[in-house]
């Protein structure tokens, strides 16, 4: 034996001390008690013993880093809601006014119910692309003060992404959910469950059980994911998912979401959006000030539409961007020490029909 190792004891002991301040639900505490007594016994083969020991070390580590028990404090005033929204986002103000009333609703239940648990709504946000779809579900964080997590569907396959794989298997961990629960600190963020319209065919049926089951709040509040092999509380967090269309989603979980269409921007609103967001953010990006680089006015137009309709911003966003990159080349060459984008040069910078 390595005369560096500790004992089997003294491991155990060790695991011991690292749990002795911490907090655990009921019967977890057991749970992890008795790992500690089987490893008692294996210690009786080396090679058993530290084989076992790595497995109970990785899972102690996950389960003492799960707020089991703290919470964020939310917001919840109006004003400071309403000037968060309108500064992340133009327009919008039906969906504004929805985000806007859940959380009335939310301070209510806790000025006059403060021993009921807040049952946050669960938003479905239906748009197309570039529409505004994420960001607003990251505006409902911060409009809140919650601790924001995204976890993306596009393409999932396999339902244990989400639920975690069991203990039994040498690579397991736990699912997304307790990943981004271990990640934000926190047992209510706000969580978004990204383009769950596009998950693969042959899992569309078990990802939309796991849905069912997250998204109920007769079910979600004693989650069982498959690592941590405990239930965990998820009644607090507030759930929000984007999808393009809800054709591939389930009925059943349809029934838990309440579902908020995104308006697709005319010429007019991604103008102001173009100018008065997405520009401004970057020059900063770039290095560049507004004396370095200046828009006209009238060509707005050709930016905001350079190559035909699009519905969302993205396309416009990259635009914007990729014109400040070929701009703080242009400047750090010493070529120009400012340049002005008009009808004249507009094709050197942005692609048009």
């Amino acid at each position: 034996m390595d005369k560096n190792l500790p004992t089997a004891e003294e491991a155990v002991e060790k695991l011991v001390k690292k749990i002795s301040t911490i907090k655990f639900p009921d019967g977890l505490k057991d749970k992890v008690e008795e790992m500690f007594s089987q490893l008692r016994i294996n210690a009786r083969s080396e090679e058993t013993f530290w084989l076992n020991y790595q497995s109970v070390s990785k899972y102690i580590d996950w389960v003492i880093s799960l707020p089991w028990f703290k919470e964020s404090e939310d917001i919840l005033d109006l004003q400071f809601a309403h000037e968060k929204l309108d500064e992340g986002h133009y327009g919008l103000d039906s969906v504004k006014d929805r985000i806007m009333e859940y959380i009335s609703v939310l301070a209510l239940q806790k000025n006059r119910h403060p021993d009921e648990k807040l049952r946050a709504p669960i938003m479905l946000f239906v748009g197309l692309v570039g529409t505004g779809k994420t960001t607003m579900a990251a505006s409902i964080a911060t409009v809140l003060g919650r601790e924001f997590v995204r976890i993306p569907f596009g393409g999932l396959g396999d339902p244990l992404y989400l639920r975690g794989r069991s203990r039994i298997y040498p690579e397991a961990e736990p699912g997304a959910i307790i990943r981004g629960l271990v990640q934000c600190k926190t047992k209510n963020p706000v969580i978004l469950l990204d383009e769950i319209d596009r998950v693969a065919d042959d899992a569309l049926n078990t990802i939309m059980g796991v849905l069912v089951e997250l998204l109920d709040p007769e079910q979600n509040s004693r989650f069982s994911d498959h690592y941590i092999d405990y239930p965990f509380d998820l009644s607090q967090v507030f759930f929000c998912a984007t999808c393009n269309n809800t054709n591939r989603i389930a009925t059943a979980v349809m029934d838990r979401l309440e579902p908020i269409q995104m308006p697709s921007y005319n010429d007019e609103e991604k103008t102001a959006i173009g100018r008065d967001y997405i520009f401004p953010k970057a020059l900063k990006e770039s290095g560049l000030t507004d004396k370095d680089l200046i828009i006209t006015p009238d060509i707005w137009p050709n930016i905001v539409r350079p190559l035909g309709f699009d519905a969302g911003v993205r396309t416009l966003k990259r635009n914007i961007e990729g014109l400040c990159r070929k701009v703080a080349m242009v400047i750090l060459s010493g070529r120009q020490k400012q340049v002005v984008i008009d009808g004249s040069n507009i094709k050197n910078y942005i692609p048009q029909w």
